[in-house]
Parts: C-alpha cells; sequence; structure tokens
C-alpha cells in the first residue's frame, strides 16, 4: 500500500475547509470500499480524512413527515433503527440484502452511496479499464461479462452499480444533501449517481469539495406494499445478478402509485417513469406486471455472456411486482 498522511475531522466545517485546498484529502469513514481500493492500487490517495468524529450518525423525524438518515449512521443501524423499520421496511430489506453483518457494521450510509463498482477488469490494474484509467479501453465490453450492465451503457464502460440500499433509495426518491463550500445542496437521489457516457471515471454528481451529511427520505415509504427481491449466486454475501426495489399504492383493488427501481443491471440504479405511470389504474395482474417490465427494459441489451440478465430482469419485475401487491407482507 502507498504510503498517505492521515488526519481527523471532527466538525463538519473543518472538513469542508480541508475537502477544499488544492492538496484535498479523501474522506474516509468506514472504509470497506476505500481500503480495497488502496490494498489493490486502484486508487493511491495522498491523504486520507477521518470523518468518523463528525456528528453525523443521527436519525430522526422531519417535519414534513419523512425521515433523515445521517451520513455517518451505520448501515445496520440503519436497517434496526425501529422508525426504519416500521416506515420504510423496503429500505431496511435492501439494507440486509447487501454484504456481511460485520460490514454492515462499518459501512456508513455515505459511504454506501460511494463505493465504485465490482467489475474485476476495474480492479485489476493490469487490464484496460475506462473508469480507472480514461482511454485505455473496456476490457469487460469483449471480456467476461457475465456480471455486467444491460441498461444505459456506452462504448466506453458496462461496469455496475453494486449497491443494494441505493436501489431502495432509487425507489423511495430520497434526497441526498450535501455541503461544500457553497454552502448546502440538495440532490435528487436519481441525479445522484451518473451513467457511463464518454466519462465512466465519474460515477456520481458530487463535487469532489463536497461532502455527503444526509439522505432524506419522504414520507411515502409503501409500508403497506413492497418487495426488494435479490437474485443472486449465492444466498448471502454476493452482488445482486438483478435486483428490484418496489414500492405499491393500492386503493379498492386498483393501483394508484407505483415506483421501481432495478439493482445489478446499469451504472446507476435504473428507473423509468413511463414504466411505473403505466401501472397505474390497473389492478395488480400479470398483463400489467408484464407491460411494465416491456417498458423497463426497453433497449436492455447484453454483451455476450450477460445476455440472460435480459429474461432474468423480466422475471425479477413480474415476482417483485406480485410479492408488492401482495397483502401478506409485514415489516422487515
Amino acid at each position: 500500500m502507498k504510503p498517505f498522511i492521515y488526519s481527523r475531522a471532527h466538525q463538519v466545517p473543518d472538513a469542508i475547509r480541508r475537502l477544499a485546498v488544492a492538496d484535498r484529502p479523501v474522506p474516509i469513514a468506514g472504509g470497506t470500499n476505500l481500503l480495497d481500493l488502496m490494498k489493490e492500487r486502484v486508487v493511491l490517495p495522498t491523504r486520507l480524512l477521518d470523518i468518523n468524529g463528525l456528528p453525523l450518525d443521527e436519525i430522526r423525524d422531519l417535519d414534513d413527515g419523512g425521515l433523515r438518515l445521517g451520513a455517518l449512521s451505520r448501515n445496520e443501524d440503519t436497517a434496526d433503527h425501529p422508525l426504519v423499520k416500521a416506515r420504510y421496511p423496503l429500505l431496511a430489506k435492501a439494507i440486509l440484502s447487501g454484504a456481511s453483518v460485520q460490514i454492515r457494521n462499518m459501512a456508513t450510509n455515505g459511504g454506501n452511496l460511494m463505493q465504485r463498482t465490482r467489475c474485476p477488469y476495474f480492479y485489476d490494474v493490469n487490464m484496460p479499464c475506462n473508469k480507472r484509467t480514461p482511454g485505455s479501453g473496456c476490457g469487460a465490453l469483449h471480456g467476461y461479462n457475465r456480471m455486467h450492465a444491460i441498461l444505459g451503457t456506452s462504448g466506453e464502460c458496462i461496469a455496475t452499480h453494486p449497491s443494494d440500499m441505493c436501489v431502495a433509495l432509487a425507489a423511495l426518491e430520497a434526497v441526498v444533501i450535501v455541503l461544500g463550500p457553497e454552502g448546502e445542496r440538495r440532490i435528487p437521489f436519481d441525479q445522484f449517481h451518473r451513467l457511463p457516457g464518454d466519462t465512466p471515471q465519474f460515477d456520481n454528481t458530487l463535487s469532489v469539495d463536497e461532502l455527503i451529511v444526509a439522505i432524506d427520505l419522504p414520507p411515502k415509504g409503501y409500508a403497506g406494499h413492497y418487495s426488494y427481491l435479490k437474485v443472486r449466486d449465492r444466498r448471502s454475501y454476493a452482488f445482486a445478478l438483478v435486483s428490484a426495489a418496489v414500492g405499491i399504492e393500492l386503493t379498492d383493488g386498483v393501483i394508484t402509485r407505483a415506483r421501481i427501481a432495478l439493482g445489478g443491471v446499469a451504472h446507476k440504479p435504473w428507473r423509468d417513469p413511463e414504466a411505473e405511470a403505466s401501472l397505474v389504474g390497473h389492478a395488480p395482474g400479470d398483463d400489467a406486471f408484464e407491460n411494465a417490465a416491456s417498458l423497463l427494459l426497453r433497449g436492455a441489451q447484453g454483451c455476450g455472456f450477460n445476455d440472460f440478465k435480459i429474461e432474468l430482469s423480466r422475471r425479477v419485475i413480474r415476482r417483485a411486482l406480485d410479492e408488492a401487491c401482495s397483502s401478506s407482507l409485514t415489516p422487515a
């Protein structure tokens, strides 16, 4: 591991000030992704800023009926929080589907948003990767790409975002609260992560001098009708081949509101408002679910080894919608 300078921040303004200087440090909290990247020499920061001492781990009610999740609240604590379990069981279930208990006890909410792809070509510094080294090529595009994206790809990158938590946050339409030298900025969740395009090295829209301080959840939590369905190679401690987070509102047996986000299929959690709107006004059923799945998967394209993901995604969407519309669900 390359030597680096380590320091700690104990107040948010101090952390923001340090991130604004030319030789800015890289923030570290749980380190569950960053330390792996450093060990593999994928990223080689010269300075690390420990932000664990910042007062950003609170989970509290918002005036509008929503809930604020502190950026430094640990994933396990968030999933186990009584307000999250009661009002946002979709989020609790998604978090508990990821990693292991040990990792969730270290990983933070803000760090979960910032984690990078687990593409093996990205992690292997001897392989070409436009995300790691722009202009070097994409080894996965014509290599072994079974875990890779089928939606929103480009000729530069077909990596997927690895988070389970983020898929649920996308379906819940969360808002990311960040602070920088210019003050506070509120980023709708669907605008936080980026598709690769011509600049796959940029994972999100956060500026280098900004810090995630919280995630706000809206009042609607879909606690009565939700599903988080994750298909993976083994039952635990594995990234999704395909996952789906679904929130549904039903009135007199008719869908009045629907939110669907897919994981494991794109560079960011994947949503399509037209697919969601297609469900409104319909009773739950195979025809409505199939139509929504077809709309969500418009333009899906495999790269060989991952062709199976298109049909798998269709089945996951239909099953998750059927599960969410069931009345037998209980909070996580």
